[in-house]
């Protein structure tokens, strides 16, 4: 039997969407136990294309399917008085909370941090939010665009003449679940040493501004303002199309450069040449020297420039699609990708292990729940409700 690594952490899962069930699936697949409390509705994550086959169904979304393995559902109405005491229960014998409710949520249900430490004072809470549990943005609404427009990294990503660029689909909230992840482990490891809870607040805001780094360090060190890089077309990192597709080739820059291997390497002698001998002379000579470029990748196989590149030591990347990510080489070698078996989906591949692990691996043990699956396992069985008092309670729109 495979151990895991979080084998015996109960976790209580409070969220939806993206970043908090990101969390909470990080913690299930290393083999913690997670409890997902739903609305009677269910997670708003349900109602996220792309859908299987397109058809709009609560148990056929994908971004749900994948946010959700090896969880339990339930159902609980957490504006019922009923609801509340059933959470309080669960509260009890967990030793996570994660939710990612705005700030005022929780309070407003009486279950402030304050309030859950005295049902479990060695509860760990984490809270994900936009812009964390403090501070005059506290209560703002944000989108993954907006954190990352106010965490800083759109100011510098795109082409410096035109308008800022962020990454696809939603980055910052994916960031912030791992982080949520990291960062409750360490305050689990802390619960396990000294029996005390604690508060983990992330604000996906500054989940965001983490990976300013360098552009932070300029500025503080030399008050330099970095900016978009330039794209003229005899920049050498350029994105360049090939026969069949894009490639990024990076041969090195500066004085990590070496001109006359790479002349060798493309096998273009026009390019041993005065103008392009040294950095100066190729940004005199950048759109001569693109035209050229251009020219010659265009007649080339991506994934032939791709290895011979990396023969030679150059740092060349091509850029696949999701079709060919799937069939990628390095990716099957690694067995990456991983069948699971869902009971309304059937059999689809999903995006496997985040990191590799030994002795404690990841593992699929169930897909994501459909709603309310577990309600008489957990809300009955664990927690001593009746079959009847289950009945009243769906009656009464409870769970």
């Amino acid at each position: 039997m495979i151990e895991r690594a979080l084998e015996g952490v109960r976790v209580l899962d409070l969220t939806h969407h993206i970043s908090g069930p990101y969390c909470t699936k990080l913690l299930a697949d290393f083999g913690a136990e997670v409890i997902k409390v739903e609305r009677p509705g269910g997670d708003p994550a349900r109602r996220m294309a792309p859908f299987f086959h397109d058809e709009a169904d609560p148990e056929k979304s994908l971004v749900f399917a994948y946010l959700n393995t090896n969880k339990q559902s339930v159902t609980l109405n957490l504006k019922s008085e009923k609801g509340i005491q059933v959470l309080r229960s669960l509260v009890a014998e967990s030793d996570v909370l994660v939710e990612n409710f705005a700030p005022r949520v929780m309070p407003s249900f009486g279950l402030d941090f304050e309030a859950l430490q005295q049902i479990n004072p060695g509860l760990v809470m984490t809270s994900i939010s936009n812009f964390g549990q403090t501070g005059p943005y506290r209560d703002y609404k944000a989108a993954d665009i907006v954190e990352y427009a106010l965490g800083g990294l759109m100011y510098i990503f795109g082409a410096y003449d035109r308008e800022p660029l962020k990454h696809a689909y939603n980055q910052a909230q994916f960031k912030a679940g791992t982080d949520a992840a990291s960062a409750t482990l360490m305050a689990v490891y802390h619960q396990r040493l000294t029996e005390a809870g604690q508060r983990v607040d992330i604000s996906i805001q500054e989940a965001v501004a983490t990976g300013l780094r360098d552009v932070v360090n300029n500025f503080t060190y030399s008050g330099a303002v970095r900016r978009r890089q330039p794209n003229h077309s005899g920049d050498l990192t350029r994105m360049r199309a090939s026969a069949d597709g894009h490639l990024l080739p990076n041969p090195g820059i500066g004085a990590s450069l070496d001109w006359n291997t790479l002349v060798d390497f493309l096998g273009l002698p026009e390019l041993d040449d005065e103008r392009f001998s040294t950095p100066t002379a190729r940004l005199v000579n950048a759109e001569e020297l693109g035209r050229i470029l251009d020219e010659y990748f265009t007649k080339q196989n991506k994934y032939d420039m791709f290895h011979a590149a990396n023969e030679k030591r150059f740092i060349f990347g091509v850029i696949q699609s999701p079709e060919e990510v799937m069939a990628d080489p390095q990716l099957a070698a690694r067995n990456f990708f991983v069948d699971i078996d869902h009971p309304v989906l059937g059999t689809l591949k999903y995006p496997g292990a985040p990191f590799e692990m030994s002795g404690t691996p990841w593992e699929v043990r169930a897909a994501a729940p459909t709603l309310g699956q577990h309600n008489q396992e957990v809300i009955g069985r664990r927690l001593g409700h009746t079959l009847e008092q289950l009945v009243q309670m769906r009656a009464m729109r409870i769970i």
